[in-house]
């Protein structure tokens, strides 16, 4: 039985379409802006159901940024 050419199973093009990349960066920062929406709604939605808790988050961190040394 004739043994496999390993070096043809294992060369992918390494280096990617300038076009193809830019579509990718796209797409990613589209999914970005997606996911970022969609987590600012989850939370004004946490804050509507339970304002005792989002207050007590909001001071917490808030107090958070105070203490916070740059």
């Amino acid at each position: 039985m004739p043994e496999p050419d390993r070096d043809a199973d294992h060369t992918p093009d390494r280096t990617p379409d300038r076009a193809q990349a830019r579509d990718t960066d796209v797409e990613r920062r589209r999914k970005r802006a997606l996911f970022l929406r969609e987590l600012n709604e989850a939370k004004e939605l946490r804050e509507r159901v339970q304002p005792r808790r989002a207050r007590v988050a909001r001071l917490r961190q808030q107090m958070r940024m105070r203490t916070f040394r740059w």
